[in-house]
């Protein structure tokens, strides 16, 4: 085989440590938390959409009948002269094995499974502890206020956002999407306290609400940058994987547009996201 054969793609930034003046004293998350990741580099966007146009290409290039959902992400055919992809601002794909920043889709045979039915998890670690995440696609029924936990708000600087579903596990979190060009990204991404899941996109625990809330009122970011959630999903080691093997979920890669802020709560989020895969149902 040439060295045409793509074997694997993984681009990784290095971590880098900042510090960001004055902003963020004394703020450290210093208990362990089951989101801690083994991987602590920076994930940009940029190999997410190489490998998205790279599936693009090989759906092109191979018969109708020989694209299977199955094989969508095999990235060991190359073709010599690929032809100009372009994907849109919105895409999804099929991916073998979870990764930090994939979804989780629940097929049919969590049909019935109330918690899970029809769900899209977003993976936010794949950690030493095991892979963890949160539901996107629940909707919220109550403020973090009217939940009268202490846990995600600071001097109630967050007590009339929205709170929703993240999984059965008991823990608090959020995301957090500052807007571009408002100059908050920078401060996020250097402070850090909250760990990036994909290009713009951050999650924080209950160690770090503080200063969030702390950012919040030196308007670095603002309130509508975040969505909290009540609870997370968590596997153990092999557990995730043994459970897509039996066909419970399929794992996507998906552009940040697909999982944004904006999604959170979406209960039409499962369709959405089949339908940029082009297909009706997971099998």
């Amino acid at each position: 085989m040439t060295q045409q054969r793509a074997t694997q793609i993984k681009w990784k930034v290095q971590d880098t440590s900042w510090e960001v003046q004055d902003l963020l004293s004394g703020c450290h998350m210093s208990s362990p938390s089951p989101f801690d990741d083994d991987e602590k580099s920076t994930l940009s966007g940029d190999w997410r959409s190489f490998r998205a146009k790279l599936v693009a290409g090989e759906q092109l290039t191979r018969p109708v009948e020989e694209v299977s959902f199955s094989s969508v992400n095999d990235l060991d055919i190359v073709v010599d002269h690929p032809p100009l992809i372009t994907i849109g601002d919105k895409w999804a794909h099929v991916i073998h094995e979870p990764e930090k920043g994939c979804i989780l889709i629940a097929t049919e045979k969590l049909d019935g499974v109330h918690i899970f039915e029809r769900t899209v998890i977003l993976l936010l670690s794949t950690g030493p502890l095991g892979p963890s995440g949160i539901i996107l696609n629940r909707p919220s029924l109550m403020s973090i206020k009217e939940t009268r936990s202490t846990a995600l708000d600071v001097e109630g600087t967050f007590s009339n956002s929205p709170l929703f579903f993240g999984g059965p596990l008991e823990e608090g979190l959020f995301l957090l999407s500052p807007k571009e060009g408002g100059g908050g990204g920078d401060g996020v991404g250097k402070s850090g306290v909250f760990e990036e899941v994909m290009k713009g996109l951050y999650y924080g625990a209950k160690e770090s609400v503080g200063c969030a809330a702390e950012m919040v009122k030196r308007n670095v970011i603002g309130l509508g940058d975040f969505r909290f959630f009540d609870g997370y999903c968590g596997w153990e080691k092999e557990q995730l994987r043994d459970e897509i093997r039996a066909g419970y979920w399929t794992v996507a890669a998906c552009s940040p547009s697909v999982v944004g802020l904006g999604s959170v709560g979406s209960v039409g989020l499962w369709d959405e996201v089949l339908g940029l895969m082009s297909r009706r149902k997971v099998m």
